[in-house]
């Protein structure tokens, strides 16, 4: 089967066909680059993903890290694939050049972010969270605190986490119990523990910073008391150089259905009252510094989401052509079995999951080019108003992807058949890796009460005009016959969206807001599914012009019509199954509601 991660002509479709991401050199930003130095790092980006992060993918997962009570031991193909990524500058890819980085568009290194994540999610972890860290160091601590941590971060030496779950807390965080308690050196001491910390403990780097939520005594209560502290593993002098060991133990690891190559973790905090935090920002801000972090991490959950159920989409196609069994009508040759791909079963799973992983992948390198956008924009009203959209979409982003994802492992396990289910086919590795993701960084249950009770309706539905904008300037400019057929079937879907979110405005005024509290999934279900009807409209409007044009080779016609037929597929089969929540949602349905403890 072909080891070929993601097909360049799918990477090329997805940024310069589809959002035209080389244009983004005409803005000062990025004026340093061109369509040749973004291809030259998705080229290196694809060559470390396939020679480092690929081959130990299926070991990693076998000989998952052990902790021997002392350290934390893990198959050395993960340090060497570390290194590689750190040497390459991909940490640093999205910062200034003054701060070391390459100065990349976010659709950029999203993109390259494309390759490790479908050769290796569990490895790629470590580096991602790290960046991510930085980030919230970079735009929330302190100069001393920047210059400490975060050019030592970039360059990969030392590596972050975010450590917010507890042991009694998961998504409840203002019930968090760890404490930060003032000392007279002006910095606090911590006390307490945190549950499922992804790369709380390795010996990839040289130190580990922690991003830890803790809440200062006499504070507020609730989540206007949560405070945020950089904690490292290793103390630091005044010059830099490592001191000794801070009090952050290891109480274990946890052993995970899915990325079991990444180390998931207990830590306690304090356990000789002498852990030392460091303030991030202002006392009792620490929620909205985190949330950053985790808004970020929302978009890289759903995009790895999609490029996982990617992977396996790729590896059951590539199982379906070569494997042959019973007869197929098209098959030139009776006497002998067809290859199952052109089984119409087959080819039914096989459209699924081109559907949902395409459309995922889509969708969240439409989110990072909206980051872009925010980014170079210079009017402060269209500035405020992309952000809103940004705002809005992001559970989607999240949610979206981390539900159809697995969906398409699933299929991607059935189309092996029996071999799917064996551990000596990687189709049910793949599943498992993609079952956490509807759980990471905010459960989809979380996502849809987001959804429902805030982006929808805050700035008074700015994020909802600006979306509904979005959306009629692309649907003008979809005059192809195919495309244009498939809007007229979504337009009607546009005006119960509407109907639907007066309704639930409405609700949201009266004494049935429990009944949405219940049914915020059919709420984001209907949403999101418009919003990636939208999406893959968007696909199929680049590939028929595609194919109108002149000089289209054998292989790229096919690759256009794969894009038309599964623009078609969503619209026709996947679209209409939002009939259901509109019904639930229109009728304020309350059998979840109303359903007692006691009666289960």
């Amino acid at each position: 089967m072909s080891e070929k991660l993601i097909p360049d002509l799918e990477m090329q479709f997805q940024l310069y066909d589809v959002l035209e991401a080389d244009k983004l050199c005409q803005f000062e930003k990025f004026e340093e680059h061109s369509k040749d130095t973004f291809s030259a790092m998705l080229g290196t980006a694809e060559k470390i993903a396939t020679d480092l992060f690929l081959p130990h993918n299926h070991i990693a997962d076998k000989d998952e890290p052990t902790f021997d009570g002392q350290k934390v031991s893990m198959i050395p193909e993960v340090k060497m694939a570390y290194d590689a990524f750190c040497e390459a500058g991909f940490i640093a890819g999205r910062y200034s050049f003054e701060d070391g980085g390459m100065q990349l568009p976010e659709v950029l290194m999203t993109a390259a972010s494309a390759y490790f994540m479908a050769a290796n999610p569990s490895s790629t972890a470590y580096p991602f969270l790290t960046a991510a860290a930085a980030n919230v160091i970079n735009h929330f601590a302190s100069s001393e605190l920047k210059e400490t941590f975060m050019p030592r971060m970039l360059s990969g030496e030392f590596t972050g986490t975010m450590a917010l779950t507890e042991p009694h807390a998961g998504s409840s965080l203002a019930d968090i119990t760890t404490t930060a308690t003032k000392h007279e050196d002006g910095n606090y001491r911590l006390k307490g523990s945190k549950l499922y910390i992804s790369g709380g403990e390795h010996e990839l780097s040289s130190n580990i910073v922690h991003l830890v939520l803790a809440k200062i005594p006499g504070g507020p209560a609730g989540v206007k008391g949560i405070s945020l502290f950089v904690v490292p593993k290793f103390r630091l002098d005044d010059k830099g150089e490592i001191l000794n060991r801070n009090d952050v133990q290891l109480a274990g690891l946890i052993h995970k259905l899915g990325y079991r190559g990444t180390t998931s973790t207990a830590l306690t905090f304090g356990e000789n009252d002498d852990c030392h935090g460091y303030l991030v920002g202002e006392e009792h801000h620490g929620l909205r510094y985190m949330f950053m972090m985790m808004n970020e991490a929302r978009i890289g959950v759903g995009f790895g989401a999609a490029m996982i159920g990617y992977r396996g989409y790729q590896y059951s196609l590539a199982y379906a052509k070569e494997r042959t069994q019973g007869r197929s009508a098209e098959h030139s040759d009776p006497s002998k079995p067809s290859p199952i791909v052109l089984h119409g079963d087959v080819k039914r799973m096989l459209l699924a999951q081109k559907a949902y992983t395409e459309g995922g992948m889509a969708l969240c390198l439409y989110g990072s080019h909206l980051i872009d956008r925010i980014n170079v924009c210079e009017d402060k009203e269209e500035k405020e108003s992309l952000q809103e959209l940004l705002d809005l979409l992001t559970p989607v982003f999240k949610a979206w992807p981390s539900e159809f994802g697995p969906k398409a492992n699933d299929l991607g396990i059935q189309v092996l058949g029996g071999s799917g289910y064996t551990r000596e086919y990687y189709a049910e590795q793949f599943w498992r890796d993609n079952r956490l993701n509807p759980i990471h960084e905010g459960t989809n249950g979380i996502q849809a009460l987001d959804l429902s009770f805030r982006k929808l309706w805050q700035k008074n539905g700015l994020g909802l005009k600006i979306l509904q904008r979005e959306i009629e300037k692309d649907l003008v400019a979809m005059s192809g016959p195919k495309t244009g057929k498939l809007v007229k079937e979504f337009l009607p879907y546009l005006q119960k969206l509407h109907d639907i979110l007066t309704h639930v405005a409405g609700t949201l005024q009266n004494d049935k807001q429990a009944t949405l509290l219940a049914n915020a999934q059919a709420l984001m279900s209907v949403f999101s599914q418009i919003v990636v009807t939208w999406i893959w409209l968007r696909q199929s409007h680049v590939a028929e012009q595609k194919l109108a044009g002149d000089n289209v080779t054998e292989q790229e016609t096919a690759f256009y019509e794969g894009k038309l037929k599964a623009a078609a597929y969503f619209v026709s089969w996947e679209l209409p199954t939002i009939e259901r929540d509109i019904k639930i949602l229109k009728q304020d349905n309350d059998v979840c509601s109303t359903m007692q403890a006691d009666w289960f």
